[in-house]
């Protein structure tokens, strides 16, 4: 079975890698980072090395062992598609998800020009999903460079929500998770910014999951957005091999 997940929208985690770097303003109050630095010198703890980034190829093949279908987030404390991932290695993780297709797999990156990049070295299939993180208007280019790969379930991660996005192109787009930063120094997130989005996807048909509203006290603020929960997932049924 795989390291059970608190996170609202998977079942599961696997980090094949460990560690990254900050490259935009959604980085800024890193939950990996903040978890993985309470480890660092911990002599034998999967962290003690901090969020140093490193590769545990002893990780690559757990999925193959987890018999239980479950969905999967890929990399919940790295970033598959970060510039000191080899292709090869990469690769590999995708054998794995291949060779293990009773799960379903979420891989979610903010480095989408290196997505674009590889994605034509990489074997796709209907139960590995893809998704980019859009924080604030400034990298809606991110979604373009998703939109090019061939994964047959693309979403979108809009988390931390940091300002209004305005029109969002979600043409090819089946999911779009939205929620709030949480923890010490967490940045507010505007009531509107989320119900324009959510609107977007009902007017397109884009399955919407809102997670969260965050804050320092995230249980407390919940995940109501206009008095119900957004738990909507895509329609899998209708992804098609190639």
């Amino acid at each position: 079975m795989g390291e059970h997940s608190k996170i609202e929208w998977t079942d599961a985690t696997w980090n094949p890698v460990r560690g990254c770097t900050k490259i935009s303003p959604g980085c800024k109050h890193c939950y990996a980072e903040r978890f993985a630095e309470r480890f660092r010198g911990v002599e034998g703890h999967p962290f003690e090395q901090g969020f140093d980034m490193r590769l545990v190829g002893a990780k690559i093949d757990d999925p193959l062992r987890w018999k239980t279908p479950q969905r999967i987030f890929v990399n919940s404390m790295s970033d598959l598609f970060h510039e000191h991932v080899p292709l090869t290695y990469i690769q590999q993780v995708f054998r794995v998800m291949n060779e293990a297709d009773w799960h379903q797999y979420q891989i979610l990156t903010k480095r989408a020009e290196r997505l674009d990049e590889v994605a034509g070295e990489l074997r796709w299939a209907p139960h590995i999903w893809m998704g980019v993180s859009v924080e604030n208007r400034d990298y809606l280019w991110r979604v373009d460079h998703l939109r090019r790969t061939k994964a047959h379930i693309k979403f979108l991660s809009i988390e931390p929500l940091l300002g209004p996005l305005g029109k969002i192109d979600l043409y090819g787009i089946d999911w779009v998770i939205v929620g709030g930063e949480s923890g010490p120094g967490a940045r507010p997130m505007q009531a509107e910014w989320v119900a324009d989005i959510r609107d977007q996807c009902r007017r397109e048909g884009v399955a919407f999951f809102f997670k969260q509203w965050g804050g320092v006290f995230k249980k407390k603020t919940g995940r109501e957005l206009e008095g119900r929960t957004w738990n909507e997932m895509p329609l899998v049924a209708l992804a098609t091999a190639d």
